[in-house]
């Protein structure tokens, strides 16, 4: 008997954007790995990647993720 059981179908109004077959599922039909979500809407999960994308460029520009004052290097 398996530990966990696999969620076959998600909760209604549950949108998930999948990396696989990228494309918007109601529901979870993929696994965890492969998918964003959950977002209360279908129109928030199309929107998926370029919310990703904004984050990524958010936090790689926050100065409190850069140790390294600018213009000096780590030593070893």
């Amino acid at each position: 008997m398996p530990l966990f059981k696999k969620r076959v179908t998600g909760k209604p109004g549950e949108w998930f954007y999948c990396l696989e077959h990228k494309k918007v599922e109601e529901g979870p039909d993929c696994p965890g790995k492969d998918r964003f979500g959950p977002y209360a809407s279908r129109e928030e999960a199309q929107h998926a990647m370029d919310t990703a994308r904004e984050r990524n460029l958010q936090w790689e520009n926050d100065p409190k993720w850069h140790d390294t004052p600018t213009g000096t290097q780590e030593e070893d």
